[in-house]
């Protein structure tokens, strides 16, 4: 099933977003002793952090990028642009989690340790049987 470009990018956010929610929510309920509608609100309060963050924060790094003498991606530009992006995310959810959870910064902040390492994990699953369903999109696609 081949989508158009944008239409594959709304299926695409829309699916990640709702299965992590489902998944990450009962976990975080189990693990910190929250109610299931307490966790699911910080779920999705993360959540929509994260897209926010990833919209201003890739706008802020496209700016500077254009303004590079040297173009493309290196490897270590991609390490650059992925370490300060889950840096600044996980400053800005630890103290959401420390404080919705009613614990300290510490365990909030191992607490997104093992987000991160999930998200990890997730992405590649998940956009692997995404592209397995949908096909790749045109830019990834041989000629």
């Amino acid at each position: 099933m081949q989508l158009a470009p944008r239409t594959r990018r709304i299926v695409q956010a829309v699916l990640y977003e709702t299965l992590a929610v489902g998944v990450v929510a009962p976990v975080l309920s189990l693990v910190y002793g929250q109610a299931p509608l307490s966790a699911l609100g910080l779920t999705l309060t993360m959540s929509l952090i994260a897209l926010a963050w990833n919209y201003g924060f890739n706008a802020v790094f496209e700016r500077w990028e254009a303004r590079q003498t040297v173009k493309g991606r290196s490897w270590r530009r991609r390490v650059a642009h992925g370490t300060l992006f889950e840096g600044g995310l996980a400053l800005i959810l630890v103290p959401v989690m420390a404080l919705w959870l009613d614990v300290s910064m510490w365990e909030a902040f191992v607490a997104d340790i093992g987000i991160l390492l999930f998200f990890l994990v997730y992405t590649v699953v998940f956009t692997w049987v995404f592209d397995r369903v949908f096909g790749l999109p045109s830019a990834a696609r041989q000629a």
